[in-house]
C-alpha cells in the first residue's frame, strides 16, 4: 500500500501510467532544487511507486546496450 498521493499506480491505465510518468520525470529537477522537503519525498516516493509498477508491467522491456555498463565503456568518450 502506498502512502503517497494519487491513484495508485496498479489502478493507472497504460496510457494514464505513462503520461503520471512523463509528468514526473518532467518536473523532477525542478522539485530537487526548489521543492520543500516534503514535496520533494513525495515526488520521489510517487516516482518510485509508478516506476516500479511499469517495470512490473514490462518485464521484457527493450533495454539499450548504451545505457549499460558495459555498453557505455564502450562508447568513445567525448570531452
Amino acid at each position: 500500500m502506498s502512502t503517497t498521493t494519487g491513484i495508485p499506480g496498479h489502478e493507472l491505465t497504460e496510457d494514464l501510467l505513462l503520461r503520471e510518468l512523463r509528468h514526473l520525470h518532467r518536473t523532477r529537477h525542478e522539485t530537487f532544487l526548489h521543492g520543500s522537503p516534503d514535496a520533494l519525498r513525495e515526488h520521489t516516493a510517487r516516482t518510485f511507486e509508478l516506476e516500479q509498477e511499469y517495470l512490473r508491467r514490462h518485464p521484457e522491456r527493450e533495454v539499450d546496450p548504451r545505457r549499460t555498463r558495459s555498453g557505455a565503456r564502450g562508447e568513445p568518450q567525448h570531452a
